[in-house]
């Protein structure tokens, strides 16, 4: 049997292989079970081979955040007690889908080690494109005559090396072997032959020139796709802006909505950010400012709502629009609401289910008699002088509690940082309000300078809040 490959080994057979089997990710996946959808993945292993030289494994255990099955256990070796405190795959996302980056997922079933790739990606919020190849469709059409192509069979019939069995590392440090053997064996024609039926690219629309696909880089940032006359189609944005974009002309074919952004596609262009928030902040802006036919969220708000509420006062919550808001009361704003209507219709439910008075809510018109809900036991009395105004209160304050907006919690104005390659960015927020992205110090004094005239937009608090309380670096910058 032959000894395992190491990194920065250079295997001939696997080096002879042209584009785009040149970059490859031996990958193998360990799981809970067999349902990518519903299942998780206890670990993950790839070896990055690019022209033939492999490089650096990965290898991690995953938290799944599920209890794994005693049969998984017996399998594979991997029990509760293994993968507690391992990092759950969201943590690694970005570091894992960068080994995909221009590089083609090799596996062994690798429907299903993709297909656990990417549920895990997009419940990290990450859209990554995987074009896959499988190790087993090409046993299958190189060695016709055998009966079994499972890994075991293969290791046994090839004399691949392995290392710990049904253990991902172990399984995945066969696979490379294997396809060198292949090529060996049955000549770089055959193996191309079979490989090129399986890997399926992404279609170029039909009016984009090709060269601007290629141009596209694998970082951070937003694109913009152009109609024929100029006119914005869709704006999007990804941590790798080349499989992002990528990834819509894949779909094109099963999706409606992707088949008709394909077909009126003449030009793109993107704008790099140094990180996923900058992404976030910059698409939200574009999509609002420039109204993309193809957007359907994160449109211009206007006039939303919320329940204002002191908590130490004897008035009810009065419903004010959110800009007209001071920024010292957005603490005491509860709830974003597009209507009265639905205000209401919320203020109403939240009474109903913590037995408030519908009448010192404003909801029913007051009199000298109880409340309609009190007669019907949906009120604790506060209209009928069998409850306090102080408990009735501390009620009110717990139903309001989950829909309170953020407070501001710093002095004067923050800077979210980010940095990558040389490029350094920091998202101004004051209040809440974005004041926009500074890359110098002359950006940085100049957006201060622009005072408290920025309009409060939810969908930049939220992003600001995620941030913060996602970890990212925050900075005083006054």
């Amino acid at each position: 049997m032959a000894n395992l490959l190491q990194p920065g080994e250079c295997n001939e057979a696997l080096a002879a292989l042209p584009a785009p089997f040149d970059r490859l990710a031996f990958v193998d996946v360990e799981t809970t079970g067999m349902r990518p959808t519903s299942d998780r993945i206890t670990e993950v292993a790839i070896i990055p081979v690019d022209n033939g030289v492999v490089g650096e494994p990965f290898q991690s255990l995953l938290d799944p955040g599920v209890v794994i099955p005693p049969t998984i256990t017996r399998l594979t070796g991997i029990s509760d007690d293994m993968v507690a405190g391992a990092p759950v795959f969201a943590r690694l996302a970005e570091e894992v889908s960068g080994l995909f980056d221009g590089r083609l997922l090799v596996a062994h079933n690798a429907r299903f080690d993709a297909g656990f790739l990417r549920n895990a990606f997009r419940a990290a919020g990450l859209a990554v494109t995987l074009r896959e190849l499988c190790t087993v469709k090409l046993s299958r059409r190189l060695d016709r005559g055998e009966r079994r192509h499972n890994l075991d069979s293969l290791i046994a019939r090839h004399a691949l090396p392995v290392g710990d069995r049904h253990r991902a590392m172990g399984d995945c440090q066969a696979l490379p072997a294997l396809l060198a053997r292949f090529v060996e064996r049955d000549g770089l024609g055959a193996v191309l032959e079979a490989l090129g039926r399986q890997i399926k690219r992404a279609s170029t629309p039909p009016n984009l020139d090709p060269v601007r696909l290629d141009e596209v880089p694998a970082v951070p940032g937003i694109y913009r796709f152009f109609g024929e006359q100029g006119a914005l189609l869709y704006v999007g944005k990804s941590v790798n802006l080349r499989s992002r974009v990528r990834s819509h002309f894949a779909d094109d074919h099963r999706n409606d909505r992707e088949m008709r952004i394909a077909q009126q596609t003449f030009d793109l262009d993107w704008v790099e950010t140094a990180g996923e928030i900058g992404a976030l902040l910059t698409e939200a802006r574009l999509v609002k400012q420039e109204q993309p036919i193809f957007n359907r969220r994160l449109r211009a708000q206007r006039g939303l709502l919320a329940w204002h509420w002191d908590d130490e006062s004897a008035e009810p919550p009065a419903l004010m629009r959110i800009d007209e808001l001071a920024p010292s009361e957005l603490g005491r704003a509860h709830g974003v609401f597009r209507s009265r209507v639905k205000a209401s219709e919320r203020l109403r439910e939240l009474a109903k289910e913590h037995r408030l008075c519908p009448q010192y809510l404003g909801l029913e018109k007051g009199t000298s008699r109880a409340c309609f809900a009190h007669q019907i036991g949906q009120c604790g009395g506060l209209c009928a002088g069998r409850e306090s105004e102080i408990a009735h209160r501390l009620r009110l304050k717990q139903a309001l509690g989950p829909l309170a907006l953020e407070a501001w919690p710093y002095s004067g104005a923050i800077a979210i940082h980010e940095a990558r390659d040389g490029r350094e960015e920091r998202h101004l927020f004051r209040h809440w309000r974005y004041l926009g992205t500074a890359r110098s110090e002359g950006e940085l004094a100049e957006l201060l300078e622009g005072g408290d005239d920025y309009p409060l937009d939810m969908d930049m608090y939220r992003l600001a809040v995620d941030a913060i309380r996602g970890g990212a670096k925050v900075e005083p910058v006054e």
